[in-house]
C-alpha cells in the first residue's frame, strides 16, 4: 500500500514522497485526486494536507493565489508555471461566466473511456470550444448522444470566434472590445420583423439576425439562462461564427443590431454597446483573422 501523506502540524509543505505526471491539459483538481486515489485518502484530504486553507477542489481550480500556487508546486515537486497551467485562476473575468461548472465535452482520441483513471481536462469546462485544444478534432458531448450540428457550413468562421475567445480566456487578447461580451450580446433577445405567425419571444436572439437558420432549430431546453450560460456543442458553432463576423466587421455592426430589439432589452443592448463604443480604440489596420 502507498505511504500516506502526513498530517501532522507543521508538515503539510512537505513533499509527497510519490508524485504522479500529470497529463496534457489536465485540471489541478483532477491531478489531486488521482494523487488522493493512490495514497488510498479522500481526494479533499489530500488538498487539506497541501493547502488547509483551502475550502474545496472547485476553490482549488479557480482562485488559487501565487503563494499557494507556490507552495502546491512545493509539495508536488514541480514548477509553480506547470500548476499554474492547470489551474483557472488566470481566466479572464469576462470569460468566467462561460466556464462549465462539470465536464460538458470531451475529446475521443485524447480522452478515450478504456483509460484505467480517466483525468478531467481543462478543455472540458471551456463552453467556448467545439474543437480539443490539443489534437484539434471536433468536441463530443459528455453523458449523453451527440447531435449533428446544422451550423457546419459556419465551420470556417467558428474556428475564429473560437479563436478569439480561447485568446481573450487564456491569454488576455482582444481587438477592440470583449469576444465574450460580443457572445453575451448575440445571446440577448430580438423582436422579428414582421412579427411571424405563432411568435415565441424566446426563440428569437439577436444572434440570428446574423445567422438565420438560427431561428429554426433553437428549442427552449437548448438556450442559456443565466443559470446556465453555456449552448449546446451542435448550436455552438452559430454563436462562436456570429461572434467572428461581428468581430471583424467592427462597432457598426453592434449599432445596426440595436434595431433588433424592443423595450428593456434594447435598452440594455444600447447601454452595453454604448459602453463598448466608448472604450474603444480600434485600430484602422483590418482583422487579421479573416473569415474563410
Amino acid at each position: 500500500m502507498p505511504r500516506q501523506p502526513s498530517h501532522d502540524a507543521g508538515t503539510s509543505s512537505r513533499q509527497l514522497p510519490v508524485i504522479l505526471a500529470p497529463h496534457a491539459d489536465e485540471l489541478l483538481s483532477s491531478w489531486i485526486s488521482r494523487h488522493a486515489s493512490f495514497y488510498a485518502i479522500p481526494p479533499l484530504g489530500m488538498l487539506r494536507h497541501c493547502l488547509p486553507e483551502v475550502s474545496s477542489l472547485h476553490a482549488a481550480d479557480r482562485s488559487l493565489n501565487g503563494d499557494q500556487v507556490v507552495h502546491l508546486a512545493g509539495v508536488f515537486s514541480t514548477e509553480p508555471a506547470t500548476v499554474r497551467r492547470m489551474t483557472l485562476s488566470n481566466m479572464a473575468p469576462s470569460s468566467r461566466r462561460l466556464l462549465a461548472a462539470k465536464p460538458v465535452q470531451s475529446c475521443s482520441a485524447c480522452h478515450p473511456g478504456d483509460h484505467e483513471t480517466r483525468p478531467v481536462l481543462r478543455s472540458q469546462l471551456l463552453g467556448w470550444r467545439i474543437t480539443c485544444p490539443l489534437c484539434g478534432d471536433l468536441l463530443k458531448h459528455t453523458g449523453g448522444q451527440d447531435r449533428p450540428s446544422p451550423f457546419s457550413h459556419y465551420h470556417g468562421a467558428a474556428l475564429i470566434g473560437e479563436r478569439l475567445l480561447d485568446n481573450e480566456a487564456e491569454r488576455g487578447a482582444r481587438t477592440w472590445t470583449s469576444p465574450a461580451e460580443i457572445a453575451r450580446l448575440l445571446l440577448m433577445r430580438r423582436v422579428p420583423r414582421p412579427l411571424p405567425r405563432g411568435y415565441e419571444p424566446w426563440r428569437f436572439r439577436v444572434l440570428g439576425a446574423i445567422i438565420p437558420d438560427l431561428d429554426d432549430v433553437v428549442e427552449r431546453r437548448s438556450l442559456p439562462t443565466p443559470a446556465s450560460p453555456i449552448l449546446p456543442l451542435h448550436l455552438r458553432p452559430a454563436l462562436l461564427a456570429g461572434v467572428a463576423i461581428v468581430e471583424r466587421a467592427g462597432p457598426e455592426m453592434l449599432q445596426m443590431l440595436r434595431g433588433q430589439m424592443m423595450g428593456q432589452n434594447q435598452a440594455r443592448f444600447s447601454s452595453a454597446i454604448d459602453e463598448i463604443t466608448t472604450h474603444t480604440c480600434r485600430s484602422t489596420a483590418p482583422s487579421q483573422l479573416q473569415l474563410i
